[in-house]
């Protein structure tokens, strides 16, 4: 269940009654800003005292005294001009939390009324390069929305739109005739097609003959040629080898790898569309679509100068054409309702001219641009190697893990954890990659953030190893209590310690952070619960007896409560890709 959803319809019920309302009026509920006025505010008779010309006040007694008497609530009580603060009954809390806790599975969050067929377009590399840095928030952020999504009940479909096709193929073809060393090829093959292909762009700058054959080769390839399809082939499947490699170490996983390839013969109908329905047109030799001369379309663009470029003058196709194929067959193969874009915010003109032409070309669907900010070093300009290169993905992975080994070895030297030998690299990589994903996706996407290594490795503080020690912190409560899980999950909770309330009112709010992490896509609305939630229970823990409660009613509610604390960071952490552990 929802809870704020639930109390928002509660309330706006009791109002309406209270007040003899012809027809329902909303409750327009909130959390209200300070706890010292009680966990939810009511709002909604303020806007009903000004349409039915009665005192705000007068009305919120009224419906202060009905809510009063209702026992999901301890205490109504009227604040300001004329709002409702409302404080939670500890009973009725717990009764709350009871059907969470007996639903080890979904935790009490329901699935959504109205599922869509959701298309996460996310990571997206270049094919014959090695993935670095800067796809590593489209990578995380897109990963943990498939699963947000997924689990609140819509259907998902993950997509790599891979950078597999275009001018840089006919570069590689004649460089791996001019340059490649096969042996090299055969040892490291992406390192080897970067190489190549700088050379090969190097001399094209220089040498008109050696760029005009590279021309010559892509147009063979993208006529069929069968040499240089079976290159190009090659091109994508080490490339693909090299990728699934960084995406077992994420534990990301695709539904599809329709790269720009899957949309070539798509192209000249995606033109010829546009033309035929007066949304394009030619401007000097190029066809262009140009928003100011259209209806229908939203008024910042109307004013965009910069048309659409849909075909060049010279008949090559763009990103621009290759997208609005991918949206057409989005539309036509899945049945796709919404569409999301895991793409950084400098894109963001892009798709909202791609967009635009959504509804002019018949295309009903829900179409979103994820945008986010960029990762920065410690002198806060975009992370770089230190003389000035990209930082590799893999190579980020590799220092994560073995920053995490060194603090994991540090912490079992001086007894703070517990780790068998042989379950020390599982646990780093687990910390490493977990810390990575987490300090990213603490983070409002739409803001810039600084990389910083001993935050993101620490045990301490807003931190993935943080919650990953209080998930195992919380099942080594539960082993050593020897806990029937079962059992415990039908036993009653019962709210009496402040710090009891306090975590029963954190837990309370899981299901809305979910949907609300889902519907606007912002993971860190769960990392957030996530860090608040932990230090709730480790309060709770440090001021309550759990095992050596005073009597066993106690013992089984404290037990239901770690149970339900390990429940949601075991959720919680599994839905931002990260891996809850067991044991640290």
């Amino acid at each position: 269940m929802l809870l704020e959803r639930h109390l928002d319809d509660l309330a706006g019920r009791v109002l309406t009654e209270a007040l003899s309302l012809a027809e329902p009026a909303p409750a327009l509920l909130r959390p209200t800003q300070d706890p010292r006025n009680g966990d939810y505010q009511v709002n909604g008779v303020l806007p009903l005292a000004k349409k039915l010309g009665k005192n705000p006040r007068e009305l919120a007694e009224t419906v202060r005294a009905a809510l009063a008497a209702h026992p999901a609530f301890a205490t109504a009580e009227v604040g300001g001009p004329g709002f409702v603060n409302l404080r939670l009954a500890d009973g009725w809390v717990a009764e709350f939390l009871g059907a969470g806790l007996a639903d080890p599975e979904r935790l009490g969050v329901p699935t959504t009324d109205a599922p869509d067929v959701v298309v996460v377009d996310f990571s997206s590399p270049n094919v014959a390069k090695q993935m670095h840095v800067g796809h590593l928030r489209s990578t995380i952020l897109g990963a943990s929305l498939v699963d947000l999504l997924r689990f609140v009940g819509h259907r998902v479909v993950a997509d790599n739109h891979l950078g597999d096709w275009g001018t840089q193929f006919g570069l590689l073809i004649v460089g791996m005739r001019a340059f490649g060393d096969e042996a090299a090829l055969a040892t490291d093959a992406i390192v080897e097609l970067e190489r190549v292909y700088k050379a090969a762009s190097q001399r094209a700058k220089s040498d008109e003959a050696f760029a005009e054959s590279a021309r010559l080769e892509l147009a063979k390839l993208q006529s069929g040629d069968p040499e240089n399809r079976a290159l190009w082939e090659r091109f994508v499947a080490v490339t693909r080898v090299a990728l699934d490699a960084t995406y077992a170490r994420l534990g990301v996983r695709f539904d599809e790898w329709l790269g720009e390839s899957a949309y070539d013969a798509l192209l000249p109908g995606v033109v010829d569309d546009l033309l035929g329905k007066g949304l394009a047109r030619e401007d000097q030799g190029a066809v262009c679509v140009f928003f100011g001369e259209l209806e229908g379309v939203p008024p910042k663009l109307k004013k965009q100068k910069e048309p659409f470029i849909v075909r060049k003058r010279d008949g090559a196709f763009l990103y621009s054409t290759t997208d609005v194929a991918t949206m057409l067959y989005r539309r036509d193969r899945f049945a796709c309702t919404r569409a999301i874009y895991v793409v950084d915010s400098r894109q963001a003109l892009h798709f909202e001219m791609l967009f635009a032409l959504a509804p002019l070309l018949s295309v009903p669907m829900r179409l979103e641009h994820v945008g986010f900010g960029t990762v920065l070093g410690e002198d806060g300009t975009p992370l770089k190697t230190r003389d000035g290169g990209t930082i590799s993905l893999a190579s980020l992975l590799d220092e994560a893990e073995a920053r995490a080994r060194t603090r994991i070895e540090e912490g079992i030297a001086e007894g703070r954890l517990k780790i068998a030998a042989d379950e020390v690299a599982a646990v780093a990589s687990a910390v490493g990659i977990g810390a990575v994903k987490y300090a990213d996706l603490a983070q409002n996407r739409m803001t810039n953030y600084q990389f910083d290594w001993d935050k993101m490795i620490s045990f301490q503080g807003n931190s993935g190893p943080y919650l990953q020690y209080t998930h195992a912190r919380c099942r080594s409560i539960l082993r050593k209590g020897d806990v029937d899980e079962v059992a415990a999950r039908r036993a009653p909770l019962r709210l009496e310690d402040e710090s009891e309330r306090e975590l029963g009112r954190r837990l309370a709010r899981f299901a809305d952070v979910v949907y609300a992490a889902a519907e606007t896509c912002h993971p860190h609305y769960v990392a957030e619960h996530l860090f608040q939630l932990a230090g709730s229970f480790n309060t709770f823990y440090q001021r309550c007896k759990v095992l050596d409660a005073k009597d066993d009613e106690t013992r089984s509610s404290r037990v239901g409560l770690v149970l339900l604390t390990a429940d949601q960071l075991r959720k919680g952490l599994s839905l931002l890709g990260i891996t809850p552990l067991e044991r640290m």
